[in-house]
């Protein structure tokens, strides 16, 4: 079997090269236009995006520490053709508008939470993940003047690629950190809203995958330190560098989930295929993001029951 499309979904088999097919994906949803998300999608999403901006604005409010020195950080790094970070209308290079507002949004570890479980496709790989990635397409619709509609088509896309990662593949199980899915999903989205060719966006994805992977070293003991709450705006800002270098023209590995030596098939081996089959959604009720939470508080899932 290979890439298939329906009225509903593309699937993504495991003998095809998935990462070119995520470019696909991107490319076709958001600069082709094809597929239609409900109104309760749309509406999700925004509800989405409105809290992790509020828990953004909240840490950089407080003067936590690692919003403050990424922001200082990304303050140094002035580009007229750039994003900007919350609160300040000055543009700076995109990579690291996007580094410190993710780290803003994540400060509080209060916005929102997908658990990679899916029943009904038998995906229960049960990588959780969070939408701390949201001002990918923020930035990306700054720096090419679209409108909301086309940031939200972009955070609805993201998401439906970090989450159907988050189903099929546990990262967490071989001590990865759960960003790399969110890393992967803003190569994409930000290089198709860019205007990167499926090539380009493919090469980011395998560039990020075989020279940026995180351990979760940065959550082991008992220690609570800025690597922990910033691990997915870093890796989101190589991520972006990544696709910058490939749309001026750098080669990363290519189809990456069948490549034998990344991280794929080094942890659940195979006689080829990439280890997962991957259904990704572009019309209709059944993304990703209709089975993120909401936390109602500062407290972690796990001590939900408890509370």
């Amino acid at each position: 079997m290979s890439t298939t499309t329906d009225n509903t979904v593309v699937t993504l088999e495991p003998n095809t090269n998935q990462a070119r097919g995520i470019a696909d994906f991107a490319i076709s949803f958001i600069r082709d236009g094809v597929g239609e998300p409900s109104s309760d999608v749309l509406e999700r999403t925004t509800m989405f995006h409105t809290d992790s901006v509020l828990c953004a604005l909240s840490a950089i409010a407080m003067g936590t520490n690692a919003p403050l020195v990424l922001r200082n950080e990304a303050m140094e790094y002035p580009c007229d053709s750039g994003a900007t970070i919350f609160g300040c209308p000055t543009k700076v290079r995109a990579e690291k508008a996007i580094l410190a507002n993710s780290a803003a949004a994540r400060e509080w570890d209060s916005n929102g939470t997908n658990f990679g479980y899916n029943a009904a496709l038998g995906h229960v790989a049960g990588e959780f993940g969070h939408n701390d990635f949201y001002p990918v397409p923020i930035a990306a619709a700054q720096m090419e003047g679209l409108d909301g509609a086309a940031a939200l088509r972009g955070m609805i896309c993201l998401d439906e690629i970090r989450g159907r990662l988050a189903e099929v593949f546990s990262l967490k199980s071989y001590k990865i950190d759960h960003v790399v899915h969110g890393a992967i999903a803003s190569a994409a989205v930000y290089g198709a809203m860019r205007g990167a060719t499926p090539e380009q966006i493919e090469s980011a994805i395998g560039m990020f995958i075989a020279h940026y992977i995180p351990w979760r070293a940065i959550r082991a003991g008992k220690q609570l330190s800025d690597s922990k709450g910033a691990s997915a705006a870093i890796s989101t800002e190589a991520a972006i560098l990544c696709m910058n270098r490939s749309m001026n023209g750098f080669i990363g590995p290519a189809d990456i989930f069948r490549n034998p030596e990344a991280i794929w098939r080094q942890f659940e081996p195979t006689d080829g295929d990439s280890p997962f089959r991957l259904v990704l959604s572009h019309s209709g009720d059944d993304f990703a993001v209709m089975g993120m939470h909401f936390k109602l508080g500062l407290y972690e899932h796990q001590s939900a029951g408890a509370l």
